[in-house]
């Protein structure tokens, strides 16, 4: 996977040839991805489909447009469900041209979408979220959508997301995890204890090849983090460099 930071969106949305001098910079022949967090409260709304419109552009012009696939990364707060149940999940109205515009961009080009999901976040930024719901194998009470029972947050948020796909007509685009994890520190909840129970419980997941209700397949998964990264935005919380 081949990352852009978030700081240099601005400069790729309005420079095809900045986006030229980036593929040709840094894009080797393996197929490889390419992405940001589009929503982190909006701050890159502007700036991302622009980007990726000329990412994709130079990939072509490079000869690349074919073996590189480009997706976006969505934080799950792109996501809304008026029932409350994956079952009513859309994007949310504000963006919600802006998002269906992207999917279908990286569709016409054979890209994918990209969800990063925490489960942490969802325990971290409401106090009555039910602790145990963040976990798998856990004793939390289920969440019963239609002939769907939901038992952790992890696979609710994934069904979210297939539900607002199908529903605006985009139930065939392939779907990964872009992120997933636990951090150790630096809040009550993120300790080794508790990375440890779900790590472990996401691995035995992946191992199996076991998806998700609305997405019984394996689901390609990539695991945020193995070590601490000393410089990352603090932003969300001092949690994020664990």
């Amino acid at each position: 996977m081949v990352g852009i930071p978030n700081n240099m969106l601005a400069s790729l949305s309005g420079s095809p040839a900045n986006a030229d001098a980036w593929v040709q910079q840094n894009v080797s022949t393996f197929v490889s991805k390419f992405g940001t967090d589009i929503s982190y409260k909006d701050m890159f709304i502007q700036t991302t489909f622009p980007a990726l419109q000329n990412i994709q552009a130079a990939l072509v012009k490079a000869g690349s447009g074919k073996k590189v696939k480009v997706t976006v990364p969505l934080n799950a707060d792109v996501l809304q469900t008026d029932s409350g149940l994956p079952s009513g999940g859309d994007f949310r109205p504000d963006i919600h041209d802006l998002m269906l515009k992207i999917i279908k961009f990286l569709q016409d080009n054979g890209g994918i979408i990209t969800i990063n999901i925490y489960p942490f976040l969802s325990l971290q930024a409401d106090p009555n979220f039910p602790k145990e719901f963040a976990f798998f194998n856990n004793t939390a009470n289920p969440v019963v959508d239609g002939p769907i029972t939901y038992t952790n947050v992890y696979d609710a948020k994934f069904d979210t997301l297939i539900s607002a796909l199908e529903k605006n007509g985009f139930g065939q685009i392939p779907v990964v995890i872009g992120e997933v994890g636990w951090p150790t520190d630096c809040d009550p909840n993120a300790n080794i204890d508790n990375a440890r129970r779900f790590n472990q419980g996401l691995l035995d997941r992946i191992v199996k090849g076991q998806g998700t209700p609305k997405h019984p397949a394996p689901i390609d998964v990539y695991v945020f983090s193995l070590i601490d990264e000393d410089n990352k935005s603090v932003e969300p919380g001092n949690f994020e460099r664990h």
